[in-house]
């Protein structure tokens, strides 16, 4: 079999948002460069995404080189928000994250504006300014000193497309196979793998993306999000009802593994991907 290769890669700058595919990006400890290091949170401080707002599918935030991100969606004017930059002299604000607490740093109100007008709610923007100290990967699967961005637990999400078509050749033949069959974005990975088996992912540990070595944490447990059309922002039943019959870690429906980066560097589309362990 040939050695698999990266399909593509995608970084999302705000948790939940549409994001871009660069042609390469740059591997940091916590993630992708820009991935995940904005997240919208509620007034008690708990982070918002597309469980409690399907609408936020339909945003998107562009990285400026900066760091800051260029807002756009349905109804909006365009908002170019800058990286606050001084979290010593204007605080932070404690963000909830599926229960882990976290130091953020608040966008400028003009931000917080753009989203209650694009949602309806109260919800603000927040930035995750230090990733080295902000926030530690589950520490039961975690190596010590590993930290994440606002990603849900993770620096990295890892998809092939083998396991995507056979998942969508099981979905055609359920209940619900007018839903299928499903795009990768469903379940916003950071680094999709052409050339595998299918499911060949639940047997790594450890694995290369051209010169940059990951280990593999764990495998992806989904929710609701993945019934969530990209392109409209409407649910459905899939994948969610094919997962639970043929791929349940115990009370978890999986696709994809999280990894985490043993060292710095970039990938590419194009890579080669080898297995090591």
């Amino acid at each position: 079999m040939p050695i698999p290769v990266v399909r593509s890669v995608h970084v999302h700058p705000v948790k939940a948002l549409r994001g871009f595919s660069p042609a390469e990006a740059e591997v940091e400890p916590w993630g992708l460069a820009g991935d995940r290091r904005w997240t919208v949170v509620d007034p008690a401080g708990k982070v918002v995404t597309q469980r409690q707002h399907a609408r936020l599918a339909l945003a998107s935030a562009e990285l400026l080189p900066d760091g800051g991100i260029r807002l756009a969606g349905p109804g909006r004017e365009p908002l170019t928000v800058e990286v606050p930059r001084d979290s010593a002299a204007g605080g932070t604000v404690t963000v909830d994250i599926f229960g882990t607490k976290v130091e953020a740093v608040p966008a400028d109100p003009s931000a917080d504006a753009w989203f209650r007008g694009y949602l309806g709610a109260e919800v603000r923007l927040v930035h995750m300014d230090d990733p080295a100290r902000r926030r530690p990967v589950d520490p039961d699967y975690a190596l010590p000193g590993e930290t994440v961005s606002f990603a849900d637990g993770y620096p990295l999400l890892v998809t092939t497309t083998s396991s995507l078509d056979a998942l969508n050749s099981l979905i055609a033949q359920g209940d619900h196979a007018d839903e299928g069959p499903l795009p990768m974005n469903r379940f916003r990975p950071n680094v999709v793998v052409d050339g595998t088996a299918p499911w060949a992912e639940d047997g790594w540990r450890r694995l290369s993306i051209g010169d940059v070595v990951f280990r593999v944490a764990r495998n992806c447990g989904r929710c609701v999000v993945t019934t969530t059309d990209q392109g409209t922002g409407e649910r459905g039943k899939e994948p969610l009802r094919t997962l639970a019959r043929h791929r349940k870690d115990g009370s978890r429906l999986i696709f994809g593994q999280n990894l985490v980066p043993e060292q710095r560097g970039v990938i590419r589309v194009g890579d080669p991907v080898k297995i090591l362990d």
